[in-house]
């Protein structure tokens, strides 16, 4: 993929077309550049990326499709906003799927299968050692879906990265609580889930998974509460 600035100075993608609008609107939903509720017209953005509305309106149905963006009534097109309303639902089913993927995959494995996790693990190390938000984002997932795998239920995974898909935004502000400077526990928290899981110990993982959402949960919802003013129970029931 190539750029080249255009007369207006905007910064024109060229290459796959429809992957490249693709490409660079998930990434700017994810980093909260193009923020919940932003307007996503068609023809400027046609201008923006010096194509057609042909691939552009096929990019935007690929991040429907992933719930980043929504057609309203009137047929214009936006972020999607976050229901911060429905966080504690979220939450719940994110942590039960954080518990039953965690505890199956040590109930089958093999240290033959734990070499992607740990892949997954050492992306996401890196990606918190450089600051690098969308990196942390994509390996976190990554980490987990590849857990998931291990265990394997196929309709746990499909489940499970549903969720962790449509909580990509919710991962970015939970980062940004840190300033991006994401704590080593973190990363310590993974190399116990994978310890847990290489030790074939079910009750451990099922801990460790527990403490790993109840954070994340616990430092949302205090987010949620100073920086927009609008305090939420998020804890899972």
């Amino acid at each position: 993929m190539t750029k080249e600035t255009a007369k207006n100075g905007v910064t024109r993608v060229r290459g796959s077309g429809t992957q490249s609008v693709y490409t660079v609107l998930r990434r700017e939903i994810l980093a909260m550049t193009l923020t919940p509720g932003s307007p996503l017209d068609e023809v400027r953005l046609s201008d923006r990326f010096g194509m057609s509305r042909t691939p552009i309106r096929e990019a935007l149905l690929r991040l429907s499709g992933e719930g980043l963006v929504t057609t309203l009534p009137n047929r214009n097109t936006i972020v999607a906003p976050i229901d911060f309303a429905a966080l504690p639902t979220y939450f719940d089913a994110l942590t039960l799927m954080y518990r039953v993927t965690t505890r199956g995959a040590a109930l089958h494995a093999t240290s033959e299968a734990m070499g992607d996790i740990r892949r997954r693990q050492e992306e996401f190390a890196a990606a918190v050692v450089a600051r690098d938000a969308f990196a942390m984002i994509e390996a976190n997932r990554e980490f987990h879906v590849a857990i998931a795998e291990l265990a394997g239920n196929p309709y746990y995974t499909a489940l499970f990265t549903r969720l962790l898909d449509e909580g990509r935004r919710i991962l970015r502000l939970y980062y940004r609580t840190f300033d991006d400077r994401l704590p080593r526990q973190y990363v310590d928290e993974h190399e116990e889930m994978i310890a847990a899981i290489e030790a074939r110990d079910p009750e451990r993982a099922d801990q460790l998974a527990i403490r790993h959402a109840a954070q994340i949960v616990k430092q949302i919802q205090d987010y949620v509460a100073r920086d927009l003013g609008h305090p939420i129970d998020l804890s899972a029931s």
